[in-house]
Formats: C-alpha cells, sequence, structure tokens
C-alpha cells in the first residue's frame, strides 16, 4: 500500500513539474520577427542557473565550452537575470529528438536555457556542433534572447571562425544582431574547444 501511495505521488509531482515547465510566449514581446522563436518557451524550466549542460557526457561529438558576457544595450553594463536558449545539431549535422522528448522536438534534444547571473555572466557545456548534410551551412548554434522588460528575439548564429564552411560571404552578410556571432576556438589540455561570446542587448535588433 505504502509502495502504491509513494508511486502515486510520484507521478502527481511528475505532472506537476510538467505543467510548469510549459511556459508561454503569450505574454511576451516579439521583436524583429522570428520563424519558431516561440518553441523557446516549450518545456523551459522553472529554474534556470548561468551554466547549462546541454550535451551529456555520453553525447557524441566533440566537447565544446562556451563563455561569455551579456550586457545591456549600451554594450558595458552587464545584465544580470537575462535568458539565453540554444539550440544545435548533433555531431551527425541533424536535429535529433531524444525518444521520451514531448517539447519543441523540431529543436532537437540539444537544446537548453541559461539565465546571466549578477555580473551578466553566462556557460554553455555542449558538442561542436556538425552541418547539416550533404549542405555548404557552416556549423552553428542557434540563439533567442529573452530579456526582461523588452520581449524575446534571435540574435546572429554562434559560428565558429576555424570552419572552413564559414566563407567570405557569411562573414560579411553578418547582421551582428547582439554583436558578432563568429567566435574564435581553440583547446585545452584535456581536448576541449573552448571560445567567448559576449552578446549586446537590443544591438542591430529591429524594433528594438
Amino acid at each position: 500500500m505504502k509502495k502504491k501511495y509513494s508511486l502515486l505521488l510520484f507521478s502527481l509531482a511528475s505532472m506537476i513539474l510538467a505543467a510548469c515547465s510549459q511556459t508561454s510566449a503569450g505574454d511576451r514581446r516579439l521583436l524583429g520577427g522570428c520563424e519558431g522563436c516561440e518553441m523557446m518557451f516549450d518545456g523551459m524550466p522553472p529554474h534556470i542557473g548561468a551554466t547549462a549542460n546541454i550535451a551529456g557526457p555520453k553525447e557524441p561529438g566533440q566537447r565544446m565550452i562556451i563563455t561569455g558576457t551579456i550586457f545591456k544595450n549600451d554594450g558595458k553594463t552587464p545584465a544580470p537575470g537575462v535568458i539565453l536558449y540554444v539550440y544545435q545539431t548533433d555531431n551527425t549535422g541533424e536535429y535529433t529528438p531524444a525518444p521520451d522528448q514531448k517539447y519543441a522536438k523540431r529543436h532537437g534534444h540539444l537544446r537548453g536555457w541559461v539565465k546571466t547571473d549578477a555580473n551578466g555572466h553566462y556557460e554553455l557545456n555542449t558538442i561542436r556542433p556538425a552541418s547539416y548534410p550533404n549542405s555548404k551551412n557552416p556549423q552553428h548554434i542557434h540563439p533567442i534572447i529573452d530579456e526582461p522588460g523588452k520581449g524575446y528575439y534571435w540574435i546572429d548564429e554562434y559560428v565558429f571562425e576555424d570552419d572552413p564552411l564559414l566563407s567570405k560571404e557569411d562573414r560579411s552578410q553578418s547582421r551582428n544582431r547582439g554583436g558578432s556571432g563568429i567566435i574564435k576556438l581553440s583547446k585545452n589540455d584535456k581536448g576541449v574547444w573552448i571560445g567567448t561570446r559576449d552578446i549586446v542587448l537590443g544591438k542591430n535588433v529591429p524594433g528594438y
């Protein structure tokens, strides 16, 4: 009887947590136009830290850590409490959902959120994404900002300076939304790719 009661409590707790994680975009303002940006709220957890472990330890691929600071629109003042959502391909270049994934399957299973700390810092622990299969698209990570009091909007994708598919045309056509998304990577002594990207809120975002 106690076992059945414990299982019932566990099921109820799981249902409540799932319901709480279905954050709606309805009360937020979309800036600059964005197809599919509202999916950042699908499954958003109620508590978000400054570090996101997007790829588990068994995820195939080259490990990568990206850190940075998000600044207010003046480009100087750190912005605490800003949510950054990212999603990316796996090491095959696909947005593959997890077998039990319920939310934002189109974004695949390599997705996550950070909320900047008091100093505006954030950290993403993931793998280096692969380019789309049989394409000339450079490796990239999609980022969307949810800024308190302003709204949500996309910024330039995270791309990598050493990627042979990142052409001169790609570089010249960058919109610099949020600042440049081109990241210089280097490997640490553990073979992990390390990079930094700082972000300026609202920079080159239409309607900001």
